[in-house]
C-alpha cells in the first residue's frame, strides 16, 4: 500500500493511458454529479413546500365564517354567520388540553396618520398570543400584554412597512399614531416572513378595538394552535369537533360547508408530507440508479483494463510476481481512479447547486443542497464498488498461468 515504486507505477500507468483513465473515471464522476444535483433539487422542492407552513404556526387552525347555503333549524339559507367573543370562549374551553395558543381577531381597515403622512392600513384587534401564532419577530419594543387587554389600552404594534411609510426618522417606540381619530402609542415593531402585506398591518388589543366599535363583541377570525404532539389524524378530529360545536351553537347545518369554515393545517400538512415522501422516493430511486450506473460502468471498464493488461500480468507472473501483488496493484489503481473521479464529481455537483442557489425559486425550488453525510455515503459506496470492480477481474487474471497470459492477444 505504501510502496513508493508501486505508486509511481500506478501514476505512470494512468499517465500513459489517458483515454482509458478518463473512461474509467467519467462514469464515477457523472454518477456522483447527477446524484448530488438530483438530491439537491429534491431538497429544494422540500424547502419550498415546507416554507409555506412556516410563515404562520405549522399547527394552526383558522376559523372564519360565510353565508349559509342550507336552511336549518327553522332559519333560511343565505344567512351571514358572525362570530362573537362567546364563540371564541367556547373554542378555548372545548378541550383545553389540546390547545397551545389562541386568539380572536377583529380586523378592519382604517386611516392612520402620523404628522403629514397618512394611509389606509389593516387594523387587527388581537391578544398577545397572536405573536406566536403569526410567527412575528419583534425588531423593536414589545408586543401586547395582559395589562393592555384588561385596561383596553390605546397601544399598537406596527409592521415594519408601516414604520417605513409613516415614521421615517428615529425610533417609532413611544410615537403616537392617529387611528381613525383615536391616538395610539407605538410599543413595538415586528417583521413577518409573510412579506410586505403582513408587515403593513397594525395590531392593537381586541378589547380596545371592539370598544372603538361601540362596544361590539364581533370577531372576524379565530386562530388556534393545537398541541404539536398530536398526530395529523388527531388534529383533524380536533378541528372537526370544533367546527361541529360551532355549527350547533350558531344553528348551521352539519352539511353546510359555507356557514362556518375551519381550515386545519393538519390536513394540508398530511398531504404535503405524503407529497414530499413521494418526491423523496422518486429522487432516491433515480439517485440510486445513477450510482448503480456508475458502479456498472467502472466494473465493465475494469474488466476491459484487466483484459488489456493480460500479457503484462503474464510477464509479472513469469518473473516471480505473487498473485496477491498483481491483485493489489490493479485494485489500488482502481481505487485511485475512483477517488480522483469522485472528488471531481462531488466538486462539480456542489458547485452546480451553489450556482443554482435561489434562481429556480419561481419553479418551487428553494435553496437546493445536499448534506455532506449523504455525499460521503455515496462517495464511499463508489470507492468500495471500485475496489470490488478491480478485485474480481484482477483475481481471475492472477490465476491465469503465465504461458496462457503471454499467448493472449
Amino acid at each position: 500500500m505504501f510502496d513508493l515504486d508501486r505508486w509511481r507505477e500506478i501514476f505512470e500507468s494512468i499517465r500513459s493511458n489517458i483515454l482509458r483513465t478518463v473512461l474509467s473515471g467519467f462514469t464515477v464522476a457523472l454518477g456522483l454529479f447527477i446524484f448530488i444535483v438530483l438530491f439537491g433539487i429534491g431538497t429544494g422542492l422540500k424547502n419550498a413546500f415546507t416554507e409555506g407552513f412556516t410563515r404562520d404556526a405549522a399547527n394552526l387552525i383558522t376559523i372564519f365564517t360565510g353565508k349559509t347555503s342550507i336552511a336549518y333549524g327553522g332559519l333560511q339559507s343565505d344567512r351571514q354567520i358572525i362570530l362573537k367573543n362567546d364563540d371564541y370562549e367556547q373554542v378555548k374551553e372545548s378541550e383545553p388540553s389540546k390547545l397551545e395558543n389562541s386568539t380572536a381577531r377583529y380586523s378592519t381597515n382604517m386611516t392612520v396618520k402620523y404628522g403629514k403622512e397618512s394611509g389606509s392600513y389593516q387594523i387587527s384587534g388581537a391578544n398577545p398570543e397572536e405573536k406566536i401564532i403569526e410567527n412575528r419577530n419583534l425588531t423593536e419594543g414589545r408586543y401586547l400584554n395582559a395589562m393592555d387587554m384588561e385596561r383596553k389600552q390605546n397601544v399598537a404594534v406596527i409592521g415594519r412597512m408601516v414604520q417605513r411609510d409613516l415614521i421615517k426618522n428615529g425610533s417609532p417606540i413611544g410615537k403616537e399614531l392617529d387611528i381613525n381619530g383615536s391616538f395610539f402609542k407605538v410599543v413595538g415593531v415586528f417583521s413577518d416572513d409573510g412579506g410586505d402585506w403582513d408587515e403593513r398591518m397594525i395590531t392593537v388589543p381586541i378589547t380596545t378595538l371592539q370598544q372603538m366599535k361601540k362596544g361590539s363583541d364581533t370577531v372576524s377570525t379565530i386562530f388556534i394552535t393545537y398541541d404539536s404532539k398530536m398526530s395529523p389524524d388527531e388534529a383533524i378530529k380536533y378541528g372537526d369537533q370544533i367546527q361541529k360545536e360551532l355549527k350547533a351553537k350558531n344553528k348551521v347545518s352539519p352539511e353546510d360547508e359555507n356557514g362556518i369554515i375551519v381550515r386545519n393545517n393538519a390536513k394540508n400538512m398530511g398531504d404535503t408530507i405524503q407529497f414530499l415522501f413521494i418526491i423523496t422516493l422518486i429522487v432516491g430511486f433515480i439517485g440510486m440508479g445513477t450510482l448503480l450506473a456508475g458502479i456498472i460502468g467502472i466494473s465493465n471498464i475494469m474488466v476491459y483494463i484487466v483484459k488489456e493488461r493480460t500479457q503484462e500480468i503474464g510477464v509479472r507472473k513469469a518473473i516471480g510476481a505473487k498473485p496477491s501483488s498483481i491483485v493489489g496493484l490493479i485494485m489500488q489503481e482502481s481505487v485511485v481512479i475512483t477517488v480522483i473521479s469522485g472528488f471531481i464529481g462531488v466538486g462539480l455537483g456542489v458547485l452546480s447547486l451553489a450556482l443554482i442557489g435561489d434562481n429556480l425559486e419561481k419553479y418551487f425550488i428553494k435553496d437546493p443542497s445536499v448534506g455532506w453525510g449523504l455525499i460521503l455515503a455515496a462517495f464511499i459506496s463508489l470507492v468500495i464498488s471500485g475496489l470490488i470492480a478491480g478485485f474480481v477481474p484482477a483475481y481471475r487474471a492472477s490465476r491465469i498461468k503465465p504461458i496462457e497470459a503471454l499467448r493472449s492477444e
